[in-house]
């Protein structure tokens, strides 16, 4: 267990090295990534169960990045974990390296889903539930998406099914940072509410959680942990895309572009 405090410091470390590395590949998807860093950070603190030592043991919590692309923070939170040396956030997106932009299955350890067209995330871990239900397997499992891939038929055929089969221990956990790509999602396609859309499936469900406020997350996370054994749940957060760089929050250009040298500079002195 880690203080708030200590999970901030993590937090904050994880945003300089998803910077560091999307600069020094020269490409790299920096906003979705920072907006993901509170979740992510406070579920591999608090929640969810894993050996960093042992990274294939059976009886795990397992982690789908569905929003595949968001490789920075996903590998920059295994470094800060123990599955990978710190070291090796330089080979990103390098020829030959386990540190690929899109996310591969055990390249690294840790990593659980390959990942590239989004919204097939939530049936990779609905399949990876039922798989652990046969085995009498109790261990959780956390799936984190985008709004925007929301936008994808198979996210509900995936929603629907797990209401349907009343599978437990299913977490889905939402990073609604309301950009896709390079547009705002309200103008490419306005979801509304997505807890309201899974609670009509079935589904447990919260909203209006601020997604950066280390609190807040700790709460949500325990109240859908805690829903999950009877049945899928899903949270909701609100968060920023860019988040904790000024000029890259709630800005669309930095969905998928690095920074220049000039911005590296400053985005680095923001972060501190």
């Amino acid at each position: 267990m880690n203080s708030q405090t200590d999970i901030e410091s993590i937090c904050k470390k994880v945003r300089r090295n998803i910077v560091q590395m999307v600069f020094d590949a020269k490409s790299g998807h920096i906003g979705g990534s920072m907006s993901s860093v509170e979740i992510m950070a406070v579920l591999y603190s608090e929640f969810l169960s894993h050996r960093p030592h042992d990274p294939g043991w059976a009886e795990r919590d397992r982690f789908i990045m569905s929003k595949g692309h968001a490789t920075p923070v996903q590998y920059a939170i295994l470094s800060q974990f123990g599955f990978i040396p710190e070291e090796e956030l330089k080979s990103f997106r390098q020829l030959g390296t386990r540190l690929q932009g899109h996310s591969v299955i055990g390249k690294p350890p840790g990593v659980e889903n390959s990942a590239g067209s989004l919204g097939m995330g939530l049936s990779f871990g609905l399949g990876q539930r039922l798989g652990l239900e046969l085995k009498g397997i109790d261990s959780r499992v956390y799936v984190l998406m985008g709004d925007g891939e929301h936008n994808e038929g198979q996210v509900w055929e995936a929603v629907m099914a797990a209401s349907h089969h009343k599978v437990t221990n299913l977490v889905a956990l939402i990073d609604r940072n309301g950009i896709q790509n390079d547009d705002f999602t309200s103008s490419t396609m306005d979801a509304g509410s997505l807890a309201e859309k899974y609670e009509a499936f079935g589904w447990s469900a919260k909203s209006f959680v601020n997604g950066h406020d280390v609190a807040d997350v700790k709460s949500a996370l325990a109240w859908a942990t805690e829903a999950s054994s009877n049945g899928p749940a899903v949270v909701e957060f609100d968060t920023v895309k860019g988040k904790g760089v000024s000029f890259m929050e709630n800005n669309p250009s930095f969905h998928g572009a690095p920074p220049s040298e000039e911005e590296f500079k400053l985005a680095m002195s923001e972060l501190g």
